[in-house]
């Protein structure tokens, strides 16, 4: 998995953290959550439910600047379409705006791309 090597990569974080340091993800101002808490396994074998309900109750109550969705899958649930594009998406949650970047999952080799990780960064940094 890239997910760790990736933020430090696009400058999300200043160094490569271990799993075990994820605390340390709020320091940097990042918050980590899932659309499905109870469910492990690969994308086709998990059952979504009313994650996305959970998801934007969060998002509302919570106010980040952005939301990104690590890989389609969980972007397609939260948004009840059948495909969605990487990048910035047009709509927003109150002020968060929602990115969709390529899952760092070793599963998704075929389709992976650090530039939008890095657009993303952009953004961020931006902001």
């Amino acid at each position: 998995n890239r997910f760790w090597r990736t933020l430090a990569e696009v400058g999300l974080t200043p160094r490569e953290l271990a799993p075990a340091e994820y605390a340390l993800l709020l320091t940097f101002g990042i918050g980590l959550t899932d659309l499905v808490k109870d469910g492990v396994g690969p994308d086709r074998a998990i059952q979504f439910g009313d994650g996305a309900d959970s998801l934007r109750q969060k998002i509302l109550l919570h106010q980040p600047r952005y939301l990104a969705f690590n890989g389609k899958r969980s972007a397609k649930e939260f948004f009840g379409v059948p495909s969605i594009a990487y990048g910035l998406h047009p709509d927003a949650i109150g002020r968060t705006a929602l990115f969709v970047a390529p899952s760092t999952s070793a599963a998704a080799r075929a389709s992976w791309d650090l530039d939008h990780w890095r657009r993303l960064a952009d953004l961020i940094a931006a902001s």
